[in-house]
């Protein structure tokens, strides 16, 4: 049984933790309540399915490295965050036949609302605009969201919805087990000949738009055979019982001239002379990436693709249910090892059998390295317990630890992950025998791999994959701190501040208080939650 699977195996409960937002004394109530009500019945909506635009713009660029090459697709990753939303504009305005996106976050920013912008003007050129965003970031947006599915040729569709006539935190107990289960997935299809996969939501802080915080993130762009196979996966949660019709969520009466009203409530939210969003659109407006994708001229690397995606029933389906689960197909990714692993995680939680699974790796002569978020960096503080308390088990058995270093700036030259002063890891990747890459939005922690659903791709690239394993080897040690043991046991975080090396004894930029509830809350029986 390999590590994977012995990790959802471990980490598959009765019950599980709630959404990461959830504050901590909610979170707690709702571990000792079972109530259970449902949604009232709805009629589901027709049916549609993907439109494939093989002769369109998407569907010619690079066709004879595809008529070479037909079971191979072309990648580039998007390591930037700038870079990510060019290539996104880049593919909605390229788009002659359709866009499918789907998101678990979808933010009211600056970033969220030029994606929206983006999707509405295509429509009004005819393309075919299908949304499946998860109801987790839509709370009093039901108008807004009400009034873009209105608009001729866009179809919005909120995933696995809270009910409207009652707050949304006693539903977090009501109907824990079912709202508690969300659909992370994120996709950006045009023409069903490119593809967008990886870790990023719609927001600022993905995109490097938030000068205050910035997630490291990775993407991969590709066209060819997996952008149809993504399709087709959408299709499944587009279609399922869970996905609602936006106008559902609302009582407002349909708009005369949806048009009209969705660029009223746009107006005033992106201020395109504001100084603080002009540097972002002048690096938009100056970014060559657009044109080298219209114009085939992309440097891509070409290869097998994989895709992986839970079945959105198992949203809906018992937890042993693992014929649903994405940890299944990757199963055999792991069987064969040989060398090294190196897993990018901001959620961590490995358990007590993933520990023995990694260290069993070492023991026969895999190097694993690990890099997550420290205390300070993270973004989900208690998920940080269930990581923390086997850090010293898997640094005995050998698995190398890095802990990202809040305080340092992502991007020194070309680095993998780019960002701002102040910055948390986000991306969800592993590097294989120095050979495979999965790129997408799964953490390795109990919500990816049995409660929420997730999707991403394996590819057979040794170019990237040894990239990859080089900045690692070069630059791991400049963003974060490697965890380490004394003499005694004792932790220890080893890094740089200023260029010169510094060593910590206890999680740096952490205070007393941070570090004294991270050991109460480690003594809680919650892990499963986590």
């Amino acid at each position: 049984m390999t590590f994977i699977k012995h990790f959802a195996d471990a980490l598959r409960r009765p019950l599980q933790r709630t959404v990461c937002a959830l504050p901590g004394s909610v979170f707690l109530l709702s571990m000792m309540l079972t109530g259970c009500s449902s949604m009232a019945h709805q009629e589901l909506p027709e049916p549609s399915y993907r439109l494939q635009g093989e002769d369109t713009t998407l569907g010619r660029a690079y066709r004879h490295q595809r008529q070479q090459q037909p079971d191979s697709s072309g990648f580039q990753l998007l390591v930037s965050g700038l870079d990510a939303f060019v290539a996104r504009a880049a593919l909605a305005r390229a788009a002659e036949v359709s866009l499918d996106a789907q998101y678990y976050l979808l933010h009211d920013d600056l970033t969220g609302n030029l994606f929206l912008q983006e999707l509405v003007d295509a429509a009004r050129r005819g393309v075919r605009v299908r949304l499946l965003v998860d109801d987790m970031d839509l709370q009093g947006r039901e108008e807004e969201i009400a009034a873009l599915s209105a608009v001729p040729g866009i179809d919005v569709r909120i995933f696995n919805p809270f009910g409207r006539h009652t707050s949304r935190w006693p539903q977090f107990i009501t109907r824990f087990g079912k709202v508690t289960r969300r659909m992370h997935n994120k996709a950006f299809i045009a023409d069903g000949q490119a593809v967008i996969l990886g870790g990023r939501n719609i927001g600022d802080e993905y995109f490097e738009a938030n000068p205050a915080l910035n997630f490291g993130d990775l993407d991969v762009l590709a066209l060819g055979p997996v952008a149809g196979h993504t399709a087709q996966a959408f299709d499944a949660y587009w279609n399922h019982q869970l996905a609602r019709p936006a106008e559902t969520l609302t009582d407002a009466v349909k708009p005369e001239q949806p048009y009209a009203l969705f660029q009223q409530q746009l107006s005033g939210k992106v201020d395109r002379t504001s100084a603080d969003y002009q540097a972002y659109f002048n690096a938009l407006a100056s970014s060559r990436l657009a044109r080298q994708l219209v114009d085939g001229e992309l440097s891509l690397t070409w290869g097998k693709a994989m895709l992986l995606a839970d079945d959105p029933d198992k949203l809906i389906s018992d937890r042993r249910h693992t014929q649903l689960h994405l940890s299944q197909e990757l199963e055999p990714y792991f069987l064969g090892l040989k060398k090294r692993l190196i897993i990018f995680s901001p959620y961590f939680v490995p358990g007590e059998e993933g520990t023995e699974m990694l260290s069993q790796l070492v023991a026969r002569g895999v190097r694993v390295q690990v890099l997550t978020n420290s205390l300070a960096a993270t973004d989900v503080p208690l998920v940080h317990v269930g990581y923390a308390r086997y850090r010293k088990a898997l640094l005995q058995a050998g698995v190398e630890l890095y802990e990202m270093n809040r305080k340092k700036p992502i991007s020194s030259h070309k680095s993998l992950f780019t960002g701002s002063s102040k910055a948390s890891l986000h991306a969800k990747s592993f590097v294989l025998d120095d050979r495979q890459v999965f790129i997408g939005s799964l953490n390795l922690d109990p919500r990816s791999l049995v409660e929420n659903s997730e999707i991403g791709v394996v590819l057979e690239a040794p170019d990237i994959a040894l990239n990859m394993a080089e900045w690692f080897d070069r630059d791991a040690t400049a963003i974060a701190f490697k965890v380490t043991l004394d003499a005694d046991g004792d932790l220890k975080w080893q890094g740089t501040e200023k260029g010169q090396p510094v060593v910590y004894d206890t999680d740096p930029y952490s205070s007393f208080w941070q570090r004294m509830s991270l050991k109460v809350m480690g003594l809680l029986p919650i892990e499963s939650q986590l």
